[in-house]
């Protein structure tokens, strides 16, 4: 019959996920060092620990080797000597002599406890680690547990062992975030620290908006809606350009869903952050056009030089075209890559201008299409 360590070392193997043998041999070198420390002195020892398997009983062996001539003792001893405890000794050789202290299956035990104890903590930081490293970019759902200065603390993973950091700059601003509020985060990256491994997660990130409509739109999981671009403003408004890889489909009406559902849907969990699709084009000129809807655009003129759409709408469309502290034409610059002029055709000289921001993407950002267009078929928010 087993003894209750071999039943727990079984036990701790399976549900860790731990190799039996060498997590024993981890324990068996630690032993190695509380006898040196302990009990071999200042001298310089060759010591082995072997334990039982069944029983998990430590046996400590010293180790010298056979020599002619002994000059340092700690590690030698001579032909004459060492057949007093093994006759078949020969030059050359190693022999074992057993020095286990009477009470060293104390000591022995609390060093075998601390070891498979932090070999456990180790094991348990691998498997998050490895759970998570290969979803990065995916949504992942945690549950608030802390909100302090270094932002908004989320459980998740299986049993809640893992913890995913909110950070105030990955934020939407609109948001109020209460404790234990189940949330559906971005997974920014996996970082590895001394207390186990750190999910950093967005709820800002565009390409949150991205995983969103993946979820919620089976043409765009299964790839026949492309998402060429997305610009975000978090918590406010965002602009996604889609295009059809089926002859026929139409990608704006896909992703919107019947009677608006499936848009409404991403809407609701992102807090009514509104969202206009849009159908993304081959020719630059379209897709500026299509990027400004809802405003109607009459005129739009392509200097490749400067990278600057002149686009002319009506005068009752201007306030429309430029949006809200210039939101609408500044979301549309992101998008599309071009700087956008707006200008009434009532009033040429009155000319609005909307500078797109810096628009080399960031690492993590989706990559801006090429300058393209198509017919300038429906583009807004259904």
């Amino acid at each position: 019959m087993r003894s209750d360590f071999a039943a727990s070392l079984a036990q701790l193997t399976a549900e860790k996920g731990l190799q039996k043998d060498e997590l024993i041999e981890m324990v068996e070198a630690a032993m190695v060092s509380a006898y040196k420390k302990d009990f071999a002195g200042n001298e310089e020892k060759n010591i082995v620990v072997r334990m039982e398997r069944d029983t998990g009983v430590p046996h400590v062996y010293e180790v010298r080797q056979v020599v002619e001539r002994v000059e340092n003792p700690a590690l030698e001893i001579s032909l004459e000597e060492a057949r007093r405890f093994d006759p078949k000794a020969q030059l050359g050789g190693t022999i074992e002599r057993e020095v286990t202290p009477p009470n060293f299956g104390r000591i022995g035990a609390q060093t075998a406890k601390q070891v498979i104890l932090q070999r456990i903590r180790e094991a348990e930081r691998d498997h998050i680690y490895q759970e998570f490293i290969d979803r990065e970019g995916d949504i992942i759902t945690g549950v608030v547990r802390r909100i302090d200065p270094r932002g908004v603390i989320l459980e998740t993973g299986a049993g809640g062992k893992a913890e995913a950091l909110l950070p105030p700059s990955e934020q939407v601003p609109s948001e109020r975030i209460r404790m234990g509020q189940r949330l559906r985060v971005y997974l920014l990256e996996v970082n590895r620290a001394l207390k186990g491994p750190m999910l950093i997660v967005s709820r800002a990130h565009r390409n949150f908006v991205r995983r969103l409509m993946e979820l919620e739109v089976p043409e765009i999981y299964n790839g026949v809606v492309e998402i060429k671009a997305i610009a975000r403003e978090p918590g406010s408004r965002s602009k996604v350009a889609v295009h059809s890889r089926q002859s026929g489909l139409d990608p704006v009406g896909a992703c919107v869903g019947q009677r608006g559902m499936r848009i409404q849907n991403i809407v609701n969990e992102l807090g009514g952050e509104r969202i206009d699709v849009i159908q993304w084009h081959e020719d630059p000129a379209k897709f500026v056009a299509s990027a400004l809807s809802p405003a109607k655009v009459l005129n739009v003129q392509i200097d490749e030089a400067t990278k600057t759409a002149a686009v002319t709408v009506p005068e009752s469309q201007l306030s429309l075209a430029i949006g809200k502290e210039g939101q609408n034409a500044r979301l549309a610059a992101k998008l599309t890559g071009w700087r956008v002029d707006i200008k009434s055709d009532a009033a040429p000289k009155e000319t609005v201008e909307s500078a797109a921001p810096d628009l080399a993407p960031r690492a993590d950002a989706l990559e801006q299409p090429a300058a393209a267009g198509g017919p300038v078929a429906a583009g807004a928010t259904r």
